[in-house]
C-alpha cells in the first residue's frame, strides 16, 4: 500500500501554496529593501553635508587669502599659495592634497564665527550697562548687567578653549561635553597637548615656504613683463612717432609672453626652481600633447575669470575695505590657477602626439591663441583709461601677478 502511494505522481501546487511562498519571499525582502533605503538616505545626507562643509571651507579659504592679499608684503604669501596650487596639480598631486589650506581655513573660519557669536551677547550687555549708567547711575540694574557680562566672559573663555582643544569642529561647539571637561579640564596635560596641536596647526600652513615661492615667482614674472614697462615709458608723455613704434613692438612682445606665462608659472611652482620659469621650450613641447586643454585653461585664466575683475579697478575702495574687492579677485583667480595646473598635468601625462588629428589640433589652437591673448590685452589697454592707477595697470595684472587690484608689490 505504501509502495503504491509512493508511485503516485506529485500533486500540482495549489493557489494557497503559491500565495504562501510569495508572501514569505515578500517578507524576506522587506528588511533588505529597508536597509538599502536607509543606506541610500544616509549616503545622500553625507554627500549633502560634505558639499556644504566643503563650500564653507572654500569661502573661508578665499577670505583668508583675500585678507593676506590686501596687505603689502604679506600678499606674497597669497601669491605663493596660488602658484603652489597650480604647481602641485601640474606635478600630479591629488586634488585634496593640493588645497592643503582648505580644511585648516575652515577650522579657522569656524573659530572666528564662534568668537563673534559668543562675543555678541557680551557686547550687547556691556552696551546696555553703559546705557543704564547714563539713565540712572549706580542702580542695581546697571550693576546686575555688568556682573552678568563679566560672568559671560568667564564662561566664554573656557567654553571656546575647550572646543578648540577637542578639534574645533561644529560638534565641539554645539556640545561642550561638560562631564569630560570636569574629568580632564583641570589636568595640565590636556592643555599642553592642545598647545602642541595648535603649533602643528600653525606649522601646517607653511607660511615661510609660500612667501619664498611667491617672492621668487613675482620677480620672475616681472622679468617676463618687462615689455609692460616699455609700454609705460613709451606712453608716459603721450608721445608719438618712434615712441609709439617702440610701444607697439612692446605690446606684441607682451602678447607673446602671455602665451607662455601662466603655464611657466605652473612649471616653476611644480619644480620649485627659478630657472623653470624660463623653460619655454619645454612648455612648447607640453602644448603639443594637450592643445585643447591648454586652450581651455588659457581662456579661463586670461579671459573668462580675470577680465570681469577690471570693473573693480575703476574706483579705489576705502583703505579699511581693501580686502572686500580683493575677495572677488581671489574667488575667481584660484580656479584659474587650478585650470592651469590641470592643463599642464594632462599634457605631461600623455605621450608625444602623432597623426593628422594631432597636427590639426595643434595648429587650430595656435591660430586661436592670439585671439585669446589679444582679447585680454585689449581689456588691459582699455583699463589704463578707466582704472584709477592709469598706466600702472600694465604691471599690476592680477591674471599673472599678485591678486590684488589696489596694492602693488
Amino acid at each position: 500500500m505504501t509502495a503504491d502511494l509512493d508511485a503516485l505522481p506529485p500533486s500540482p501546487p495549489s493557489d494557497v501554496d503559491e500565495l504562501l511562498v510569495r508572501s514569505a519571499s515578500t517578507y524576506t525582502d522587506l528588511p533588505v529593501q529597508a536597509t538599502s533605503q536607509r543606506s541610500l538616505a544616509s549616503r545622500s545626507f553625507a554627500v549633502i553635508a560634505w558639499s556644504i562643509g566643503t563650500a564653507l571651507d572654500y569661502l573661508s579659504l578665499v577670505t583668508i587669502l583675500a585678507v593676506m592679499a590686501a596687505l603689502p608684503v604679506i600678499q606674497l604669501i597669497a601669491f605663493g599659495y596660488l602658484l603652489d596650487v597650480s604647481g602641485r596639480l601640474a606635478a600630479g598631486a591629488k586634488f585634496r592634497d593640493t588645497l592643503d589650506w582648505l580644511r585648516p581655513a575652515g577650522r579657522l573660519g569656524l573659530a572666528i564665527v564662534a568668537i563673534v557669536i559668543v562675543a555678541l551677547p557680551i557686547h550687547l550687555l556691556t552696551h546696555w550697562g553703559r546705557v543704564a549708567d547714563l539713565v540712572s547711575p549706580g542702580t542695581p540694574q546697571a550693576e546686575a548687567i555688568r556682573a552678568l557680562s563679566v560672568v559671560l566672559v568667564i564662561l566664554a573663555v573656557p567654553y571656546l578653549g575647550w572646543a578648540w582643544a577637542r578639534g574645533g569642529r561644529v560638534r565641539n561647539y554645539l556640545w561642550p561635553q561638560p562631564i569630560i571637561f570636569l574629568k580632564r579640564g583641570w589636568r595640565p596635560t590636556t592643555w599642553f597637548s592642545a598647545a602642541d596641536r595648535l603649533w602643528d596647526f600653525i606649522a601646517s600652513w607653511r607660511l615661510g615656504k609660500r612667501f619664498w615661492l611667491g617672492l621668487r615667482g613675482a620677480l620672475a614674472t616681472l622679468i617676463w613683463l618687462l615689455p609692460a614697462t616699455v609700454i609705460i615709458a613709451a606712453n608716459r608723455q603721450g608721445e608719438t612717432g618712434l615712441a609709439g613704434l617702440v610701444g607697439g613692438l612692446a605690446f606684441v612682445a607682451m602678447g607673446i609672453s602671455l602665451m607662455y606665462l601662466p603655464m611657466l608659472q605652473a612649471n616653476f611652482a611644480a619644480e620649485n626652481r627659478f630657472k623653470a620659469m624660463f623653460q619655454w621650450r619645454r612648455i612648447r613641447s607640453d602644448f603639443r600633447r594637450a592643445p585643447w586643454a591648454w586652450l581651455l585653461a588659457m581662456i579661463l585664466s586670461l579671459v573668462v575669470l580675470p577680465i570681469p575683475l577690471y570693473l573693480l579697478k575703476i574706483e579705489p575702495p576705502p583703505p579699511e575695505l581693501v580686502w572686500l574687492p580683493t575677495w572677488f579677485f581671489i574667488f575667481l583667480m584660484l580656479p584659474a590657477r587650478i585650470a592651469s595646473g590641470l592643463a599642464l598635468r594632462r599634457a605631461r601625462s600623455k605621450p608625444e602626439p602623432s597623426g593628422k588629428w594631432a597636427f590639426l589640433s595643434c595648429w587650430t589652437v595656435r591660430l586661436l591663441m592670439p585671439l585669446v591673448v589679444g582679447t585680454y590685452l585689449l581689456f588691459v589697454y582699455l583699463s589704463q583709461y578707466v582704472s584709477w592707477d592709469g598706466l600702472q595697470t600694465w604691471v599690476q595684472q592680477h591674471a599673472v601677478l599678485v591678486p590684488v587690484p589696489f596694492v602693488g608689490i
